[in-house]
């Protein structure tokens, strides 16, 4: 079986199974990686496969009294992650890879490195969070002194720095902001140390607190994104500073939160209300 049947395959789970093109793209995936890495033969050219539709979603969106009582529900390093997330519209693992050097407390800034699509890109600090994001790291850095006095303390870094700057994996700059509670072993080495915290803890949590605040909403960490984005177009800014504060490739991409602003289908008056 090659590139034929592989094609078979993927349509009959766009046409007869009715999969997300999501789950299509896993799929194929999955099958190439069976094929280079496993049996080690070149499956060809994998052409004509019917795609799934990727359907037009609507992001849900809270009211900012919705954010808040979500907010309430969260505590501790939870809830100053929610903060970020809401204040500053970051991705959940944007937040979780910031370094102690991303933030910028003097010019009230959070520099987002590698983000989506490999790129950099600078959005505010909520000045509502600098005072326990401040009490966070100085917990994480007595974390951290009590890591390098057990001979531990080192920390993943990006590219070939690791190569360039050895010494600098204990470096404090380079540090979690969020580090994970537990040590782990780093994959390939075994080598004993602290990974960031993991995204799925933060994800059930700020779940559970969008139930616990009575929402009929399914609140996940991406809407404290749309959030931010909708609520910035409500309050008067350009959708090309929400962009670049976002860091979409394309303003299309943005624009779909001038459909869900806080006034109706499209941001127009029913002429109900007119009087």
């Amino acid at each position: 079986m090659a590139a034929g049947e592989i094609n078979h395959f993927l349509t009959h789970l766009a046409v007869a199974g009715h999969v997300s093109a999501s789950t299509q793209n896993q799929a194929l995936s999955a099958l190439l990686f069976l094929y280079r890495k496993v049996l080690e033969v070149d499956p060809g050219r994998i052409a004509g496969v019917v795609r799934a539709v990727r359907p037009a979603r609507l992001p849900v969106v809270l009211s900012r009294d919705e954010v808040q009582r979500v907010l309430a529900e969260l505590s501790g390093t939870y809830r100053l992650i929610g903060f970020l997330l809401y204040g500053s519209g970051l991705r959940l693992l944007e937040c979780l890879r910031l370094r102690v050097k991303d933030i910028d407390f003097a010019l009230n800034q959070i520099v987002v490195r590698q983000g989506k699509g490999d790129k950099d890109r600078r959005t505010m600090l909520p000045r509502a969070a600098v005072p326990e994001l401040g009490l966070h790291l100085a917990r994480v850095r007595e974390l951290h002194q009590r890591d390098l006095a057990r001979g531990l303390g080192w920390v993943e870094r990006p590219g070939a720095l690791a190569r360039k700057f050895p010494q600098a994996e204990y470096d404090w700059l380079w540090q979690w902001v969020f580090p994970s509670a537990r040590l782990s072993r780093q994959p390939g080495t075994g080598r004993l140390g602290r990974h960031h915290a993991h995204e799925g803890s933060v994800m059930r949590t700020i779940t559970q607190a969008g139930r616990k605040a009575g929402l009929d909403k399914r609140v996940t960490s991406h809407t404290f994104r749309h959030s931010f984005a909708t609520h910035l177009l409500e309050d008067g800014y350009d959708i090309r500073s929400v962009q670049e504060l976002l860091g979409h490739e394309s303003v299309e991409t943005t624009m779909i939160y001038t459909h869900v602003l806080n006034r109706g289908g499209r941001g127009v008056t029913s002429p109900l209300d007119r009087k």
